[in-house]
């Protein structure tokens, strides 16, 4: 390794608590919530844990980051007090509540800027499951991506990593960096700050990078359906189809397919008859007339 200053860039979300607090009400018979409230997603910390274990032989600092309302800067300070040197928050107007596609650009941005040797998140989300953004951001980034990794380590420039597969086995797999890691929920014992780390965390500045400071356009993060473009709409018939009411009188099927029908009365096949020349030298006639032949003018 070189002696250069590297980034290990740490994905930090919020989720929603899966046991959320309830109290009973005065007649002890109902039960009223106060209210979903937002917790650090605990595969998050484990992700944290583990970069920060990875910094010291990387000679690496750790920047933890995360896109959402002011809510996540005190998660974000909550990095900063287990040892991460900066915090950035992806928010403002179009960054907020988008979905997995327009989540993984502004990853993949953010993470163009940062230059990270490796990205390191949790594998799911306590509260939905899987979510696809990071994958997506680093194979937007080319990044190799290892998913439900439970323990790392380093060899020169390779990671050894032993993942969950299916059925309860493990799987030893070589990754080079820089690379995205995937940590599952149970890989690392999440370890509590000291009350001199979270005071002092508390005055660290949370960076802010909206749309301008990432260099994307509304319409890179999913925002194109808000636009009108050319070739994508028409316009309303300036004559269009009157149908005519069936006749109440006809059995519910007649009327049915009247309305189907759009009013044009059904007619009856014809089937002509003769020879497969017969229908062969009609075909080129009416193909001839059309001027579809070659040499021939319609």
């Amino acid at each position: 390794m070189s002696d250069t200053k590297k980034n290990i860039a740490v994905l930090l979300r919020l989720a929603s608590d899966p046991r959320p607090p309830v109290r009973l009400s005065t007649e002890g018979s109902r039960i009223r919530s106060r209210g979903i409230r937002q917790i650090p997603n605990p595969a998050d910390l484990t992700a944290l844990e583990e970069a920060l274990a990875l910094a010291v032989p990387l000679k690496a600092s750790v920047v933890v980051f995360g896109f959402g309302d002011k809510r996540l800067d005190d998660l974000l300070r909550l990095g900063i007090s287990l040892g991460a040197t900066r915090a950035v928050r992806l928010g403002g107007e179009g960054v907020e509540r988008g979905d997995a596609r327009a989540n993984a650009r502004l990853l993949a941005r953010a993470l163009l800027i940062m230059d990270p040797i490796l990205f390191i998140t949790g594998d799911r989300m306590v509260d939905r499951g899987d979510d696809a953004a990071p994958a997506l951001a680093a194979a937007l980034r080319e990044f190799p991506a290892v998913n439900r990794v439970l323990t790392v380590s380093l060899k020169a420039d390779t990671l050894e990593l032993l993942r969950k597969s299916d059925r309860g086995g493990r799987q030893r797999v070589k990754t080079t960096l820089p690379c995205a890691l995937l940590m599952a929920g149970e890989a690392r014992e999440v370890s509590y700050p000291p009350l001199s780390a979270v005071m002092s965390s508390l005055e660290a500045e949370v960076e802010l990078w909206g749309l301008p400071e990432l260099g994307l356009p509304e319409h890179a993060i999913g925002k194109s359906g808000s636009y009108l473009e050319g070739k994508r709409f028409i316009t309303p018939r300036p004559d269009p189809i009157r149908i005519a009411t069936p006749d109440a009188n006809l059995p519910t099927f007649q009327r049915i397919n009247s309305l189907l029908s759009g009013g044009i009365p059904s007619r009856e096949g014809k089937m002509h008859q003769g020879s497969t020349d017969d229908a062969v030298n009609g075909l080129m006639a009416l193909f001839a007339a059309a001027g579809l032949l070659p040499g021939e003018n319609p």
